[in-house]
């Protein structure tokens, strides 16, 4: 299980980094990164861009997804909490 664990934390932090990378590249209503790649990104993500949205999409239900896991995975790997344990008075020296 913590293997699986492992495993999620890098899909997420690299889907992270995709859909973080992704959204930038696309173009906004006032300009974007897409201004600083020139007539070169322009072309290449333009209004006829539905392909970028579509993986845009998909990215992120990847994303959300393995955060969904994570958090299920997690959650039965057991469930403690600081308030549950000894409180600061039983802690501290005699």
């Amino acid at each position: 299980m913590l293997i699986l664990t492992n495993i999620l934390y890098i899909v997420f932090a690299l889907l992270a980094i995709v859909l973080i990378t992704v959204v930038l590249l696309q173009e906004g209503k006032g300009g974007g990164f897409t201004d600083a790649l020139g007539a070169a990104g322009q072309q290449t993500f333009g209004v006829k861009a539905s392909g970028i949205h579509k993986f845009t999409m998909w990215v992120a239900i990847g994303f959300l997804g393995s955060a969904l896991a994570i958090t299920v995975l997690n959650g039965k790997q057991g469930s403690s909490s600081v308030l549950d344990g000894p409180g600061v008075e039983s802690a501290l020296p005699e």
